[in-house]
């Protein structure tokens, strides 16, 4: 029995499919570890859903910001981009089952020590409390009331965590932390802005996980969301989106011995173009 954890996959069920051959996973046997964006810029959005949904017995994932908003468009809200490619998902006939699964999955979860969250947590956060935080998220999102939640999600503000934000100011900055962050700037603040390499950061900024301040730095904490940085592996950090999508490789990690398994994904990016 094992446990591994996939990158981004971001509609890119081909490679998906390759790389679980590789790995020899078996879904009676071992259990996936997903690291959210299942959907959206890549070709088969629509199968990959379908098969997480269908192995949901033993696959785990966190929501990401492409799985987020696919599920604020299917309600009506938020901006339909020109390479989005969810539309065979909003079209299927299995829709409304699909992406009712989808908003009930959680935005973080602790397991066999290691943390997974699609971008990362704040300084501020302890395992624990990022912990009660997310489950204040997915309360909205599985409640009655997860359209009007949706329709107020979109904004990169606030940008600095306090414990007496509110509202959807408090929701709001959970979500693009857990689901959008690479960089925070000198004060702690959330910085949006750039979204490229490591080594070519504006110097005001710091990867969320090399904040001095961090209280989550005594757990591995699994992620994904940043391809530009490519697979960066620490012993408290496991940053495994190697861009697949951008014909980088899809990467999984097997968490009892940290074995990366790797499948090049260029060719498919040339194919799917």
């Amino acid at each position: 029995m094992a446990t591994y954890a996939i990158g981004d996959l971001q509609g890119c069920f081909t490679p998906f499919m390759a790389l679980l051959r590789q790995i020899d996973f078996n879904p009676g046997r071992d259990t996936l570890w997903l690291t959210g964006d299942l959907v959206n810029r890549g070709p088969e959005s629509l199968q990959v859903l379908r098969w997480v949904f269908d192995k949901q017995d033993c696959v785990q994932t966190v929501l990401g910001n492409h799985d987020l908003h696919l599920l604020a468009v299917a309600e009506g809200y938020g901006k339909v981009h020109s390479d989005d490619t969810i539309q065979p998902i909003l079209d299927a006939a299995e829709s409304k089952v699909l992406l009712d699964w989808l908003r009930c999955q959680p935005l973080m979860i602790y397991e066999q020590g290691y943390a997974m969250v699609h971008a990362g947590l704040l300084p501020e956060w302890s395992i624990k409390k990022a912990l009660r935080l997310a489950e204040e998220v997915e309360d909205e999102l599985s409640g009655k009331h997860h359209r009007q939640f949706l329709g107020k999600l979109y904004g990169n503000k606030p940008v600095r965590w306090q414990d007496d934000l509110k509202g959807m100011d408090r929701l709001r900055l959970i979500v693009n932390a857990m689901t959008r962050m690479r960089f925070i700037n000198q004060d702690g603040e959330l910085d949006l802005s750039y979204k490229g390499e490591l080594d070519r950061a504006p110097p005001h900024l710091l990867p969320w996980f090399e904040a001095a301040t961090r209280r989550s730095v005594d757990t591995p904490i699994i992620c994904g969301h940043w391809s530009a940085l490519g697979l960066h592996l620490e012993d408290d950090v496991l940053a495994i989106d190697s861009g697949c999508l951008w014909g980088g490789s899809l990467t999984a990690v097997r968490l009892e011995d940290r074995a990366v398994f790797s499948l090049p994904c260029q060719a498919y990016r040339e194919i799917s173009r």
